[in-house]
């Protein structure tokens, strides 16, 4: 029992992404002159209510494919997780220099959906929009996914439903513009490149400091 206990204490690294998101609140206001990244194409997508689903579901998405990481691939899991943190950091750093806003849609109707909509915006203000945290973790899962043994493609098949559909949706929920979709995606290409080089270096001085003390135990 002690062991299985142990072999989940990793999960606790999980905390450290509350503790980072402390500071979305902070700068989630109009602290500098504000910009708007809205293009053409961004006037043309629709305002789509239904697609607050999915906008919803990333809480819980992402929380469950920690979890699936850390019990399937170790490896995988502490980088993604050091590449989430990094990444949430980054756009911390983004949202204190560079402040964008996307303007929202007045929501008419009375229904569930547009009662769950102006819960969201209710709760978030239109700032720390570039780049989407939302895309930055839900592309990251794809990632994780596609460079982990323990998924299989069926496996990565469903975590590509679940992350673009998180995806768009930001778009459909007027919550997001394109260029913070694509800058996410960008910034999660980089951090995952320059995590994975890092982990591989690491494991790889530490392969040769082993070999050196079996080498000195042989003499």
């Amino acid at each position: 029992m002690n062991l299985k206990w142990r072999t989940y204490l990793p999960l606790l690294w999980i905390l450290a992404i509350p503790v980072l998101n402390i500071f979305y609140g902070v700068l989630n206001h109009a602290h500098t002159p504000v910009k708007s990244l809205v293009t053409d194409l961004d006037t043309v997508i629709p305002f789509v209510p239904i697609f607050i689903i999915p906008y919803l579901v990333w809480y819980p998405f992402i929380i469950i494919m920690l979890f699936l990481f850390c019990a399937r691939d170790r490896n995988v899991y502490y980088r993604t997780l050091l590449t989430q943190c990094i990444g949430l950091i980054a756009c911390y750093i983004i949202f204190f220099l560079f402040q964008t806003t996307v303007e929202r849609p007045p929501l008419m109707g009375t229904g569930v959906l547009d009662w769950l909509v102006n819960l969201v915006y209710s709760t978030d203000n239109p700032y720390n929009c570039f780049p989407s945290i939302h895309v930055l973790t839900s592309y990251l899962m794809i990632k994780g996914a596609a460079a982990s043994a323990g998924f299989t493609n069926k496996d990565r098949v469903v975590v590509h439903i679940f992350a673009w559909s998180i995806i768009v949706s930001t778009l459909f929920v007027k919550q997001h513009v394109l260029l913070d979709v694509v800058g996410a995606i960008a910034l999660v290409e980089i951090l995952w490149f320059g995590v994975g080089r890092l982990s591989s270096a690491l494991r790889a001085k530490n392969k040769g400091v082993i070999v050196r003390g079996e080498n000195m135990w042989e003499q």
